[in-house]
């Protein structure tokens, strides 16, 4: 598989959501780079290719932890693909403030390819596909065979795959994805998130196939630390 290109579109990040590029030395980042090796520790003798990135609910802050999470690993030296999964309520192209006139839904769809979907984001290593136009199937082009044939095609280019998925307790999206990526996370809203839910959440990622590693408690409230209101850690 060829280098994919960005044929021509400019892109620059977003940068209060993306920290990690803009802010490298901050509190935030390090949280960021502690989870990154959190990551790296669960593999064991494992080698994870994608992970899916989801949450119970929206508003939960999954994409910009998927997209942070993207960065730091590039920064390793890492080739990253950052897939926005999310064809209902996509968000990434506005966080890296790419086009997303052509995106997931046109490669699963077979319209494009997936070299010309693909966008440089401007960050070394790190990659992303958008969305796309809102297709009116999302869940049954997630489950079609040219989604396993996407995975295959991008691991062997990609070091690492990242999923930005829609939330978990409202569509199947994200569990499909969770049963064919290698690993999956959630992300969970400190004082938003319902204990319930959470656990709910966490049993249907148990129940796919991939490997569930863990959640990611975001937007927790430490406001003594260096007067920093919020962390994700």
């Amino acid at each position: 598989m060829g280098r994919p290109k960005n044929e021509g579109r400019k892109s620059r990040a977003n940068i209060p959501w993306i920290i990690t590029k803009f802010a490298p030395k901050s509190f935030f980042s390090e949280q960021y780079r502690s989870i990154r090796t959190n990551i790296q520790f669960s593999k064991g003798n494992q080698s994870f290719r994608s992970i899916t990135i989801t949450s119970p609910n929206s508003g939960e802050g999954k994409s910009t932890v998927s997209s942070n999470l993207a960065v730091v690993f590039a920064q390793l030296g890492k080739k990253v693909l950052l897939v926005d999964s999310d064809m209902r309520k996509p968000v990434q192209h506005k966080i890296f403030r790419l086009s997303n006139a052509i995106g997931m839904s046109n490669v699963l769809s077979k319209q494009f390819s997936i070299i010309s979907s693909i966008q440089e984001t401007g960050i070394n290593g790190l990659s992303v596909l958008t969305s796309g136009p809102n297709p009116h199937n999302p869940s049954e082009l997630i489950a079609s065979e040219t989604m396993e044939e996407f995975l295959l095609a991008v691991y062997d280019y990609y070091d690492l795959v990242l999923f930005d998925t829609p939330p978990l307790m409202a569509v199947s999206d994200s569990q499909l994805l969770a049963s064919i990526t290698d690993a999956s996370i959630l992300v969970l809203r400190s004082e938003s998130t319902e204990i319930k839910e959470a656990i709910q959440a966490v049993d249907v990622l148990l129940m796919a196939k991939g490997k569930f590693i863990g959640t990611i408690l975001n937007k927790k409230r430490f406001p003594n630390i260096n007067r920093l209101k919020y962390y994700v850690y």
